[in-house]
């Protein structure tokens, strides 16, 4: 299953992205999902650091394959969590 969730921008900071991936965490391990994987830009520190709080790992990198609006090429982090 592959989706993409975002908060708009004027939501930032009232932890609306971080409850959306912990109940997306608790339905994958009622529901016996065992490996969760997401990409991230690798522009996007914050989001980065919540993901590795809530326990997924920088399993791979995709190198400069995204092109922003400013002109230039991005990475994009691979990253994935393991549920036993």
């Amino acid at each position: 299953m592959e989706f993409g969730v975002g908060v708009l921008q004027a939501f930032w900071g009232y932890g609306i992205g971080k409850n959306l991936l912990q109940e997306s965490i608790a339905w994958a391990e009622r529901t016996g999902v065992k490996k969760m994987t997401l990409h991230v830009l690798e522009t996007n520190e914050k989001a980065i650091r919540l993901y590795e709080r809530l326990g997924f790992e920088v399993e791979g990198v995709l190198k400069k394959d995204r092109r922003l609006s400013d002109g230039n090429y991005y990475n994009t982090i691979v990253m994935g969590r393991y549920h036993d």
